[in-house]
């Protein structure tokens, strides 16, 4: 009785199966968890049921749309900046190490005499790679339509889920155990990479102090310029001089007995404060008769993907923006950093003008919490309609994007972009993340109903041990590799390569697990370099696979 309300009410079906696994893939062992995807498992277990047991197809594709445009939209600034310095290298190593993958599965195919839906499907679910999944479900549902039987759609399902687990098992246990084998030093590689080259990254939450100036080399050159060459991750707010307070330009030259406010992540303060003199027994920040600060969100359109150094606004009021915060993180701003819809920043300024900073970036809570419909929707439309466009590759193959990669290409060059005239393209941060999460678990849910029926006949008379093993060993073999090359030859920072790592796998979890291990912000630089353009690549590999 209770499974026919459910085949006649499908929205029911998707709403059970989200409740239900999205908890449990809350639940951590040994420090890693499936996370959304475990809305794939429960959805395999319902659609075992009974095979008329189905997430409409329509909602699975429109959630599929959803999440990978707005992974686009976050990542694109840091996708394309990723390309200087080391980018295009570590890039190439990536993309090798897929292709070595690629080429081990249909091996493996051949071997076991695997077809190539089937195939297909493990080389998704080995890389946990969700979208590469989608692209071969969006290539089959063409020969569907020419007379291939619909059964076809189920086997790249079957293969995705039986190799994941390991995916994330497996990653997670090589990385544990290469750092233990190569005794690791996170804390070490940290001191270095914050010696050699500081980036916008805080090293420990941000702290203020007021420094009392009783060194002669801080006072020789601007203060802004003795920053830039001692590599300091700080910002400057307000000095005192002659008992007058002001705020610090590029032009402020201190002298001794000054007293100036530095901002600042822990470890970056004291050695300010080793360079310039002393902490002050006065703490300037606690003054607020002339200068007064406040948060204000950024919700203004017309500054929103402008550079902090473009807003003459800024200047010609003497305002120092000292603090941005963005989601969760709390970040030291700078002249290029972009402003994004949604942002917190602490802004410092004469008490008499505060009203009119705080009404010239926006501080509407209510702006930042509203989705721009019309450029959300251009741009998935651009997104579905270049998924479309077929690319001919060597031997005959031709290559869609399609709903998987499609608005994903779109939405980098949109996030990029930031906006184009008046047209705002990215989205607050609280409303990308629910976007993305909404959009995730209905594809899991629609996908899982769909192939559950299928995957636990598979299991039970087909060779289900045989795909898990094989599955185990592509993850193995790119993981391992990943390592050895990256860590051994190239001599990438263990802290970063994990990262890199967890974005070779599009892997949340994995992410999680080596921020916990290295208990420092660099795993994330490295994730945000290799996620996108893995993506790509492995929707690519995947619909090479299909066509072998």
């Amino acid at each position: 009785m209770f499974i026919d309300l459910l085949i006649k009410n499908p929205l029911l079906l998707l709403f059970l199966v989200a409740a239900i696994g999205f908890p449990i893939g809350r639940i951590h062992i040994k420090g890693g968890s499936l996370g959304v995807s475990a809305v794939l498992f429960v959805g395999l277990f319902a659609g075992a049921l009974h095979p008329e047991l189905k997430v409409p197809e329509l909602l699975s594709m429109f959630g599929l749309t959803l999440f990978v445009y707005t992974i686009g939209l976050s990542s694109g600034p840091a996708f394309f900046s990723s390309f200087r310095r080391k980018g295009l290298r570590e890039t190439a190593f990536v993309i090798s190490l897929l292709v070595g993958a690629a080429i081990l599965t249909v091996a493996a195919m051949w071997l076991f005499k695997f077809d190539s839906a089937t195939a297909s499907g493990i080389f998704a679910g080995s890389l946990n790679n969700t979208p590469a999944l989608a692209g071969v479900l969006d290539q089959l549902k063409s020969h569907v339509a020419a007379g291939v039987s619909e059964v076809i759609l189920t086997k790249p399902v079957v293969g995705y889920s039986l190799t994941y687990p390991m995916g994330v098992l497996g990653t997670i246990l090589a990385i544990y155990f290469a750092q233990k084998l190569w005794r690791i030093d996170y804390s070490q590689e940290k001191q270095v990479a914050a010696g050699a080259a500081p980036g916008p990254s805080a090293h420990g939450p941000i702290r203020n102090r007021t420094i009392l100036v009783t060194q002669q080399r801080a006072t020789i050159i601007p203060i802004q310029e003795l920053a830039r060459q001692n590599h300091w991750e700080a910002v400057f707010g307000r000095y005192k001089h002659d008992q007058k307070q002001q705020l610090v330009s590029n032009d402020t030259r201190l002298s001794i007995g000054d007293e100036v406010v530095v901002i600042a992540p822990t470890d970056q303060l004291d050695l300010v404060t080793s360079c310039l003199g002393q902490k002050a027994e006065e703490d300037l920040s606690a003054d607020r008769s002339l200068f007064d600060y406040r948060r204000v969100f950024v919700s203004n359109k017309d500054i929103i993907g402008r550079r902090l150094g473009e807003l003459d606004f800024m200047r010609s009021h003497e305002i120092a923006v000292t603090r941005i915060r963005r989601g969760d993180v709390e970040l030291l701003p700078h002249p290029n950093m972009v402003l994004e819809p949604g942002d917190r920043i602490r802004v410092l300024c004469r008490r008499e003008i505060m009203d009119e900073v705080s009404a010239y970036f926006g501080d509407s809570y209510k702006a930042v919490s509203e989705i721009d419909i019309l450029s959300f929707s251009t741009g998935l439309a651009l997104g579905i309609l270049f998924g479309l466009i077929p690319f001919p590759l060597a031997s005959g193959i031709v290559v869609k994007f399609g709903l998987a990669g499609g608005p994903l290409v779109v939405g980098l060059i949109l996030g990029k972009l930031y906006r184009t005239g008046s047209i705002v393209w990215v989205l607050p941060y609280g409303a990308t993340l629910m976007i993305r999460q909404i959009g995730l678990v209905l594809f899991l849910a629609g996908v899982g109903t769909r192939a559950g029926y299928a995957f636990f006949s598979t299991i039970l008379h087909g060779p289900g041990l045989l795909i898990l093993l094989v599955g185990t060993a592509v993850s193995l073999f790119t993981v391992f590799g990943a390592l050895v090359i990256g860590y051994r030859v190239l001599g990438v920072p263990m802290s970063r390569l994990v990262g890199m790592i967890a974005g070779m796998f599009t892997q949340p979890a994995v992410l999680g697990f080596a921020l916990e291990q290295t208990r420092n912000e660099n795993p994330n630089a490295g994730y945000a370099m290799v996620h996108p353009i893995a993506t790509i690549t492995k929707i690519i590999l995947a619909q090479i696979v299909l066509s072998s």
